[in-house]
């Protein structure tokens, strides 16, 4: 079979792989999809979605299927959790619409995923999805890249694309830079029906409550159905994992100096998921031959700026778009990709590193976060901003 011929074959079927395949598929290449898992699926819950990750959407023609999904929150808000202040807000009106012409919205991350997969599946002739495909191995031929599978599966493809997460197989061959950076930070998750929702604590909007060494997010999903919230604090108890359950105990001992609304809010749930934040210091060099990585595969990040998903699906379009102009040329496309995507997502992982430690700050620290961002206005407020809301166009 030709080059031309062989699909892009993508390891990974998140929010990423199924955000590079549409891209492809959109610009006319086709991919072939390989999934480990017995079907296709998000664990976790709610995530962020800025206003740069909505010209993604509009480029990858799934703007109405997220809409209908997400929820629009009236304003962003950060409180003190110990004395319960409020440090800053910023609404999400008119002003916030026409400064970055795009909305801030919250999603369930599996509502995201289905809207893409849905999308994904309407392009049949273009992309092939396969499930229970761990891959075990991958070699670059040079005319050529070649897959194998844990259970003897082999495929051919004119180039391969990384998307498998944070413990990237692809990533340690042709980086091979290790295991992760465990943080020393712990996240809990878990959703809570809005009938359970304290009505004082329901608000449509998006809240942080800063602590020290502690902050807990709160958000609504679903209409309104459910609210989002995830604790996160200090902990050196874990080296890796995630989707374990989570100890209330080691939770509530944490997090025993907040303010009441805090504590109220983690006594309403029993049952957390935990994972250990990890990340790794950005890198310059992704690619090697015709094979790329992207999101968390090239530049796992913190969640404290909430962009992994943002900037995955980022990725996937300037992917495609580089593709689409090398004429066949996919060394020169990957370097072109990563070489436009680098700097960015290097700020954005470092940036998150920072967001994580003024939102934990303590002591003088704590009162000068304080003191700053609550001195802002809503237009300094939006123009701090603007680095990441306002990026220079992808795919143009």
């Amino acid at each position: 079979m030709a080059k031309q011929d062989l699909p892009y074959i993508i390891i990974g079927g998140g929010i990423g792989g199924l955000a590079c395949a549409l891209a492809l598929a959109r610009k006319g290449f086709k991919s072939l999809l390989l999934e480990q898992a017995s079907e296709f699926g998000e664990i976790g819950a709610g995530i962020q979605l800025g206003p740069n990750v909505f010209r993604m959407f509009e480029k990858l023609g799934i703007t109405d299927k997220v809409r209908k999904l997400a929820v629009f929150p009236e304003y962003l808000m950060m409180r003190d959790s110990i004395t319960t202040e409020i440090v800053t807000r910023i609404n999400l009106d008119q002003t916030f619409l026409d400064r970055f012409k795009h909305p801030y919205a919250v999603i369930h991350r599996a509502d995201l995923h289905t809207a893409m997969l849905e999308a994904c599946q309407e392009y049949p002739d273009f992309i092939t999805l396969k499930t229970s495909q761990k891959v075990s191995d991958m070699d670059d031929k040079g005319s050529q890249v070649v897959v194998r599978t844990e259970t003897g599966e082999s495929y051919e493809g004119q180039a391969l694309v990384g998307a498998d997460g944070l413990w990237s197989i692809v990533r340690q061959k042709i980086v091979g830079d290790g295991k992760p950076v465990v943080s020393g930070h712990v996240t809990y998750r878990a959703v809570l029906p809005t009938k359970d929702m304290p009505e004082e604590l329901r608000a449509w909007a998006m809240i942080i409550w800063a602590g020290e060494k502690t902050h807990l997010v709160q958000y609504p999903m679903r209409g309104g159905e459910l609210y989002n919230l995830v604790a996160v604090f200090h902990s050196n108890k874990f080296a890796e994992g995630w989707d374990a359950y989570g100890d209330p105990a080691e939770l509530h001992e944490r997090f025993a100096k907040t303010c009441e609304p805090v504590r109220t809010l983690l006594g309403k749930i029993d049952s957390w998921r935990m994972w250990v934040l990890c990340d790794r210091p950005p890198i310059r060099d992704w690619t090697k031959g015709n094979i790329t990585l992207l999101g968390d595969a090239a530049h796992p990040m913190l969640q404290y700026l909430a962009q992994g998903a943002n900037m995955a699906i980022e990725d996937a379009v300037c992917l495609a778009r580089k593709v689409e102009l090398s004429k066949g040329d996919n060394q020169a496309a990957f370097h072109a990709y990563q070489q436009e995507r680098y700097l960015r997502t290097a700020r954005v992982q470092l940036t998150a590193r920072l967001y994580g430690e003024a939102y934990h700050a303590s002591n003088a620290v704590r009162d000068l976060r304080n003191a700053v961002l609550g001195a802002r206005t809503q237009n300094e407020a939006m123009e701090s901003m603007a680095w990441l809301y306002d990026p220079p166009p992808i795919g143009d």
